[in-house]
């Protein structure tokens, strides 16, 4: 059985899908999994053992299709579903006039839009992978429960001199970046928390952010090691991996830790964990099956949020409450915690 999995982005939304892929190339008899991305995501899914064949779109979408073309698919599982991959599976349908089976899953759109607009959730206290699972229910494959996958090759493992000395007996891993603005905690709040916590930091983001990082080193230029923009996406899980815990924004390396089963403190800013994105070890919820390893770390108090299920460049309020206004005291104290847990 040949099967065609979609997801064009971003590195922690193509993480939320490995364990689809694990399952279906371990449970399903004889099936040969593809797996179709952006050529920009290629390193989060190039190491992965249950994928038999990957595609890499770069900008035209007719390329991809005519090399897709070769294969002759009896399932396609979309899991990103919008236009561009409506338009792969019509293609690839079309072709060979043939009965595809096609599985995609629920994005909910309808309870998120009411959600942001009217603050009423309907939204299920479950995991946006649970949802996938869902849509492939009827192909007979089960969530086996082991969470999510992040494959490191060898040659990008860290080295013994990659990190600081005084980093060498255990650190924190911060991922300070983000694509929206409105879901990153201030440098102000960084600085102020990094300057109270007793323990070892590494800052870890992009090129992008390696100018905010600097300014929170600057609190504690011994203590606190900047990363960003130093290491690949590999190099940057593999510290994550290693690190006594993570505390990071919604983002990719936030799911790369939850892949690693890593103790995780998220933040969350202008969008909230009940969209269905927050870290999952392959059992967990918001209210019901709380992971133990997991802090939701946000401002409940501010009536405006969700105010988008993405982000923004600027809050729309002007005032990004939902961020300022955290409890500095609160992150120390779970970071306290998680820092003396074994």
């Amino acid at each position: 059985m040949k099967i065609l999995i979609i997801r064009f982005s971003s590195i922690g939304d193509i993480v939320l899908t490995t364990p689809v892929i694990r399952c279906v190339k371990t449970q399903l008899p004889n099936a040969e999994v593809h797996f179709l991305t952006k050529k920009s995501f290629q390193t989060v899914v190039e190491n992965n053992p249950y994928i038999d064949k990957r595609f890499y779109l770069e900008g035209d979408l007719i390329p991809v299709i005519m090399e897709l073309l070769k294969e002759r698919y009896d399932v396609i599982i979309d899991l990103h579903k919008n236009l561009r991959t409506r338009y792969v599976k019509s293609m690839l349908t079309q072709a060979f006039n043939s009965n595809i089976r096609k599985c995609a899953f629920s994005k909910l759109n309808v309870r998120k839009w009411l959600l942001v607009n009217t603050k009423i959730n309907l939204l299920p206290d479950r995991s946006i992978v649970e949802r996938y699972f869902d849509g492939i229910k009827a192909l007979g494959v089960k969530n086996d429960g082991q969470g999510l996958d992040y494959f490191i090759p060898k040659n990008d493992e860290l080295k013994k001199d990659d990190l600081p000395t005084a980093h060498s007996l255990g650190y924190v891993a911060c991922s300070i970046g983000g694509q929206h603005d409105t879901k990153k905690m201030p440098v102000a709040k960084w600085q102020e928390f990094c300057r109270q916590l007793d323990f070892p930091i590494v800052l870890l983001g992009g090129k992008e952010d390696a100018q905010q990082a600097e300014k929170i080193r600057k609190v504690d230029e011994v203590k606190i090691y900047n990363a960003c923009g130093k290491f690949n996406l590999n190099e940057s899980a593999h510290i994550i991996q290693k690190a006594r815990f993570v505390i990071s924004h919604d983002t990719g390396l936030m799911h790369i830790a939850a892949a690693f089963k890593k103790p995780i403190i998220s933040i969350w800013g202008n969008t909230v964990p009940a969209f269905g994105m927050f870290p999952y070890y392959g059992y967990n919820n918001i209210n019901t099956n709380i992971a133990p390893k997991s802090y939701i770390y946000e401002n409940k108090k501010v009536r405006c949020r969700p105010c988008s299920k993405i982000g923004y460049s600027t809050c729309p309020k002007k005032h990004f409450n939902c961020m300022n206004k955290l409890d500095i005291a609160e992150l120390l104290a779970v970071s306290n915690r998680f820092m003396n847990e074994k």
